[in-house]
């Protein structure tokens, strides 16, 4: 019997130990929209003309990041350094449509926590190439072969053909019949219900990607088995055109079919996290919301429906200026990042995976995430401790590139470098667009443009004339980082 009191201590003890070696690995839920504005949800933006109350509410129970950036402000380009925690123009970002953008054996956000005991699953929009040589055949370099357990989604946008369902590394079903372009009246020609030309599986609506994903998520999240973390990105393809609100949305917002189907986004979003709650995952999940980059909205826009979707910043999708990629970014962990917080730490999209390594208590091998930093500091409320200091970027379009380092920014050309260069008449991108109004504009004025970001948010002061001296300090920091591969 002497012996009975230490062997039950003991074994008390290693449950404690067990349990708070699974409570330091929380479940990852990540929630990455697609051309959402930082203006669109009400939580950073109270003039907003559309609801958002789950985004809202996410932002209550959580922390919300204001100096958050997508890696690139294009689809394909954010993803890369999502995933990879690798700046996008250290690649060809341009090779996706037929080749996978991660290399083989690359360490990604999957990979680091499937190393680290997760099941690891993806729902939704991939849009970084597969391996492709014919749809009938295998797709590998997708999901399942850089880090994922499990993949249910769409190879690019739900505008860019051919469109099908992918499960795996197959095509659910070949896109073996055709659907003709679509545009709305109204908007131009990259705006509404647009989507382009080509191949479709048979029975697929495009209007039903958006809640089927939601459901596949679902799926994932109920048959969860307890024993093991989970990590689910889901990567919604909305509200990117086509903008498909289903009926019960219509006319729910004042910003008309965007705003409605910006709507729905948040409503698939409640449904998910609903889902938490009901599985009693909520207080073990960790919960990260974001988008991929700036929306689609012109100023003209703005002046019609009175809704700004980039929330008093410059520009949009593509753009060097903050409304191509300064991104709504929200994270809610319970019991570690404090409920209805404010974050003005810089963050950028590559530090996922070193946040992830430090909070699995991982360390990241020396050739993974050379772009990424670890804001766990900043989640846990310790202000001034997170290592970030810079972001470079390239823009979506012409190709700038612009570096954030304090509180200055400095942009190495002339004009947007993305989407505002087309003009009013919009363009389809893939077509190369319409320069319209614009264009005359982004060849004229200083060589370059740098902005004080901590009283000009708005990006509305050139002081490239005034500050040589800076813009020659950012413009050796930012060639340092290019030249050297790396910035960790």
């Amino acid at each position: 019997m002497k012996y009975c009191k230490p062997r039950i201590f003991t074994l008390l003890a290693l449950l404690a130990l067990i349990g708070s070696l699974r409570a330091d690995k929380p479940n990852v839920v990540i929630i990455l929209v697609d051309d959402m504005g930082y203006g669109d949800a009400k939580c950073f933006n109270p003039e907003s003309k559309i609801e958002t109350p789950f985004l809202d509410q996410l932002a209550e129970e959580g922390m919300m990041f204001r100096d958050a950036h997508a890696p690139g402000p294009l689809c394909h380009m954010s993803r890369y350094g999502l995933m990879t925690g690798r700046y996008p123009f250290r690649t060809d970002v341009t090779v996706w449509p037929t080749k996978p953008l991660i290399a083989e054996g690359q360490m990604t956000i999957a990979s680091l926590l499937k190393s680290q005991g997760y099941h690891t699953a993806m729902v939704g929009k991939w849009h970084l190439g597969f391996e492709e040589t014919g749809y009938e055949n295998p797709l590998p370099g997708g999901p399942v072969d850089r880090g994922f357990d499990s993949f249910f989604g769409i190879r690019a946008s739900t505008d860019i053909p051919p469109y099908f369902y992918i499960a795996g590394d197959r095509a659910v079903r070949p896109p073996s019949e055709w659907i003709d372009r679509v545009h709305s009246e109204g908007w131009t020609s990259i705006q509404g219900e647009f989507s382009r030309e080509g191949g479709i599986a048979p029975e697929m609506e495009l209007k039903d990607v958006l809640p089927r994903f939601t459901d596949e998520a679902l799926e994932v999240i109920y048959g969860h088995e307890s024993d093991e973390a989970l990590m689910l990105y889901l990567a919604y393809p909305a509200p990117h055109t086509p903008w498909l609100p289903s009926p019960e949305f219509a006319g729910k917002s004042e910003a008309s079919m965007y705003g409605d189907f910006m709507t729905m986004v948040d409503y698939e979003i409640g449904r998910v996290l609903d889902s938490l709650e009901k599985e009693g995952l909520t207080e073990d999940t960790l919960v990260i919301f974001t988008s991929d980059n700036g929306p689609v909205w012109y100023d003209q826009d703005v002046e019609r429906l009175g809704h700004d979707s980039s929330g008093g910043l410059r520009g949009m999708k593509s753009d060097a200026w903050e409304g191509g990629h300064r991104m709504p970014f929200i994270v809610r962990w319970p019991g570690t990042v404090k409920a209805g917080s404010i974050s003005d730490q810089l963050v950028c999209f590559t530090d996922l995976l070193a946040t992830f390594a430090d909070i699995t208590g991982s360390k990241l091998p020396e050739d993974a995430g050379p772009d990424s930093f670890s804001f766990l500091p900043a989640l846990k409320g310790k202000v001034g401790e997170s290592e970030r200091m810079s972001v470079v970027m390239k823009s979506g379009s012409a190709g700038l590139m612009l570096i954030r380092s304090g509180d200055w920014k400095f942009i190495d050309g002339r004009g947007s470098g993305g989407f505002s260069d087309r003009g009013a008449r919009g363009g389809d991108p893939l077509q190369g667009g319409n320069l319209g109004g614009s264009s005359v504009s982004k060849n004229t004025g200083p060589a370059g443009k740098l902005y004080l970001m901590s009283n000009d948010i708005g990006e509305t002061k050139n002081l490239f004339e005034q500050r040589p001296e800076v813009v020659s300090r950012l413009r050796k920091e930012m060639a340092t980082i290019i030249d050297s591969g790396r910035s960790r």
